[in-house]
């Protein structure tokens, strides 16, 4: 049965899941209950509610559509055009990465360090800048990023969430903003360029490859950001920077920092207990 034949909430789900579940995804069951309460224009706990309820026709025609999006490897982020990060929801589509759960460490490190000035280096769709002005109303902050099309959706965040007037985009590298700052926040670049077969289709088929590749050992970005954060480097004076790494780059990404003037150094490990955060302090 497919998707967009089936009569019920439960047969339109079990077709998805058993659709998307062939198509390799690791979370067939919630991507199919995303999908059809999008199409169904119903919360997920409704649809548990009522397995029995019917699906109308026009409901089921568009969740078809998004399943066979789904098979084909599409991120169910892209797909419904939003994702939830901290306490905001942003705009999401392939102009910028998917927002994850484990940058959310680097806002909890500016909630930690409770900056005054705060810089977001390579903002993407703008999730930590907007969060960190979210959740910190008095501090200032600036992003950058070099990517014309994830700036301007940055952009779109920030004024459907009513922060536009907290947080100042620039275009350009790290150079591109100026004076002093409390700390910098950095979701670069950090998968080497041989792992791209390691990567799950929805990621290396859809995300930026510009937001994702970053050299041999995927450390080029974070060296250059770096480079220029020292003194007497290009980029502005920060009192303390922190960086979200790979699996296994904690410790090159340590000595990275240490060089760049930041001696004292500490690692955040995520809900999974990879360190994914490498803060250092002047």
């Amino acid at each position: 049965m497919s998707a967009t034949a089936a009569a019920t909430v439960a047969d339109a789900l079990a077709a998805a899941r058993d659709a998307i579940a062939a198509a390799g995804s690791e979370t067939p069951r919630l991507d199919a209950e995303l999908l059809l309460a999008e199409a169904a224009g119903r919360r997920r706990e409704q649809l548990a509610a009522d397995p029995g309820a019917p699906v109308p026709p026009a409901a089921a025609r568009v969740f078809g559509a998004m399943v066979r999006r789904r098979v084909a490897h599409e991120p169910v982020a892209y797909i419904l055009g939003r994702r939830g990060f901290r306490r905001i929801e942003l705009r999401t589509d392939r102009r910028a990465l998917i927002p994850r759960p484990e940058t959310e460490l680097l806002v909890e490190v500016a909630l930690d360090l409770a900056p005054r000035r705060v810089l977001d280096v390579g903002t993407g769709s703008g999730a930590v800048a907007l969060a960190v002005a979210d959740e910190l109303p008095g501090a200032e902050v600036v992003a950058v990023e070099t990517d014309p099309g994830a700036l301007a959706l940055a952009g779109e965040n920030a004024a459907a969430l009513g922060l536009a007037g907290r947080v100042e985009l620039l275009h350009g590298p790290v150079a591109a903003a100026t004076g002093r700052f409390d700390l910098a926040l950095a979701n670069l670049p950090y998968v080497a360029d041989g792992d791209r077969r390691a990567l799950p289709a929805d990621v290396a088929d859809w995300e930026p490859e510009a937001a994702l590749f970053a050299g041999p050992d995927g450390l080029a970005v974070i060296r250059a950001v770096l480079a220029a954060l020292k003194p007497g480097g290009s980029g502005p004076r920060c009192d303390a920077v922190a960086l979200e790494v790979g699996i296994g780059q904690a410790e090159d990404v340590d000595a990275l920092v240490r060089a760049a003037g930041y001696p004292d150094v500490a690692t955040r490990a995520d809900l999974a207990g990879i360190d994914r955060v490498v803060v250092g302090r002047r």
